[in-house]
């Protein structure tokens, strides 16, 4: 069984058809979505309106969560322009949307959550160092991961780094980020940036077989990011336009 995982859509319905259609191409049998879907200043309400349709296992991400339950102040642009753009349908499918979930994949437990199991906006497999996110040491990460139960595939996001892992007899992915290659985290006192160094569109497969994983490859999907740039330059995100051209925070 080949399971697709993707992650951090962020409202960019273009680089998400690009890899639903990579994934169509490529005959796998199953999809996964780790959460943060519609933030951003793109085309969130048609994001909504597509992975609602497709009705995929999926997570809540931290954006998902603040878009429904934040106070309007504390909103940031790309938020509330979502909480505007969706509809009270949408909006109630994000609210359900849980933290965690568990399936089965090929008689492999599968563990999926976007950020870590008790905190939808703290990296799993990074640390802020120096202004960038930079590999945790295993032994941090694995007081951040905690007691997954039968699971030996754990999925997260929130990072937006491809990222590989195997911690005793568990296998950690990150898949990277659909929609949002590179971005800033302002926030005070670990301002730091995210940058993929391209603007691809990124999503993982994973190969299971007997019941165990026996591949992972990390797929990087060409898609039309100039247009995607000039959707968030017109809504005057220059520096959501920057990163989605470069892979590169401005």
């Amino acid at each position: 069984m080949r399971l697709a995982v993707i992650a951090d859509i962020h409202g960019n319905l273009l680089a998400l058809e690009a890899v639903l259609a990579d994934i169509a191409a490529r005959g796998i049998d199953r999809i996964v979505n780790l959460g943060d879907c519609v933030s951003g200043p793109l085309w969130p309400r048609e994001t909504a309106a597509r992975l609602i349709a497709l009705d995929l296992p999926t997570v809540r991400g931290n954006h998902d969560r603040w878009v429904v339950e934040r106070a309007e102040d504390d909103l940031s642009f790309s938020d509330r322009l979502a909480r505007e753009e969706l509809d009270a349908a949408q909006r109630a499918w994000l609210a359900g949307l849980p933290m965690q979930r568990d399936i089965d994949c090929g008689g492999l437990a599968v563990r999926l959550f976007h950020a870590t199991p008790e905190d939808d906006n703290t990296y799993l497999m990074e640390d802020k160092q120096a202004g960038r996110l930079v590999r945790s040491e295993a032994g941090a990460i694995a007081a951040r991961l905690g007691d997954v139960g039968a699971a030996r595939l754990v999925l997260c996001g929130h990072s937006h780094l491809p990222r590989l892992l195997a911690l005793g007899g568990v296998t950690l992915v990150n898949p990277g980020s659909i929609g949002q290659p590179a971005y800033s985290d302002p926030t005070p006192p670990d301002a730091h940036v995210c940058e993929t160094g391209s603007p691809h569109a990124r999503y993982a497969v994973i190969t299971v077989r007997g019941g165990a994983v026996a591949g992972v490859d990390f797929v990087a999907v060409a898609y039309d990011w100039e247009a995607a740039a000039a959707r968030a330059g017109s809504y005057g995100c220059d520096d959501w336009a920057h990163g989605l051209r470069t892979g590169f925070a401005k």
